[in-house]
């Protein structure tokens, strides 16, 4: 997705209130509980660094991608979570704090991870070593957008618990209409390229996406993780920071065919995340 007033402006001031809203609903023993029971943050990043990365390499392979969006791919496997996956996370009844711990520390993993992992891609696919710096800016983004407004939604709830819970439902309508908007920001920017990306990699993009989404909720509940985590880690490994895979396939990297792998993958996490919630959520 090319950058506008609206991923740059708009979208980072609308998830930073749907992420104050998000705080509304926390309290500090909600963290304790994460840094008691860690057993599901290194589930979510063993899941995150070693499962989805591994997988993205095996689709690149069986789907026969050319070298460029090979790398895209893989590019996008080390990527970490989006703030998005916090907001579907709270739709579908997960642990919203888990979510927001492991975003925090996979944006800090990255610092490392990534650039490892792509320029082994780089070699492996290509032939060459470019070097990758650290998304240092990315990771501040972060936690200006995902951290600040949840500490303030917190400290409200703290101290002024009947304004929290008034502000709690209409900011939750306002996340649902906030999804919808990036949905539609995100076909309507890519319209015109959009069936040559997905003749290009739009099988692999899906085949990825529901990799990552299955293992995300499939092998914690097969660890006896709660549901609620399992759908914490679930959306946190499904929904990748496709931004930050494109803004380095663009400017580090230079090459625009990498950035297509993220650019599809944006657009169809978003719809197979909403329909994975309308099925968790069937039934309430």
């Amino acid at each position: 997705m090319e950058s506008s007033i609206v991923t740059t402006l708009l979208l980072p001031v609308a998830l930073g209130i749907v992420m104050l809203g998000l705080g509304l609903s926390l309290t500090v023993a909600d963290f304790a509980r994460v840094v008691r029971y860690p057993k599901a943050v290194l589930v979510g990043l063993f899941a995150q660094t070693v499962v989805l990365v591994a997988g993205a390499y095996v689709i690149a392979r069986l789907f026969a991608l050319s070298p460029e969006l090979a790398v895209g791919l893989m590019l996008l496997a080390a990527s970490p979570g989006g703030a998005t996956a916090n907001i579907y996370s709270h739709l579908a009844h997960g642990d919203v704090a888990l979510n927001i711990t492991l975003t925090a520390i996979n944006s800090l993993l990255a610092l490392v991870t990534l650039p490892l992992i792509v320029d082994a891609a780089l070699v492996h696919f290509l032939g060459q070593d470019q070097y990758v710096p650290p998304p240092t800016r990315k990771v501040i983004e972060v936690a200006a957008i995902i951290v600040l407004p949840v500490l303030i939604g917190m400290a409200l709830r703290a101290g002024l618990p009947k304004v929290a819970a008034a502000l709690e439902k209409p900011i939750r309508l306002f996340a649902v209409l906030v999804l919808v908007a990036v949905i539609g920001a995100a076909i309507f920017a890519e319209w015109d390229r959009l069936p040559g990306f997905i003749a290009a990699v739009g099988a692999a993009c899906l085949a990825f996406n529901l990799l990552s989404m299955a293992v995300g909720y499939g092998l914690p509940r097969l660890l006896d993780l709660p549901r609620s985590q399992a759908i914490a880690i679930s959306m946190e490994i499904g929904i990748h920071n496709g931004t930050l895979a494109i803004f380095i396939a663009l400017t580090v990297l230079q090459n625009a065919t990498m950035s297509v792998p993220a650019a599809v993958y944006s657009i169809i996490m978003f719809v197979t995340a909403g329909a994975f919630t309308l099925w968790l959520n069937r039934g309430r």
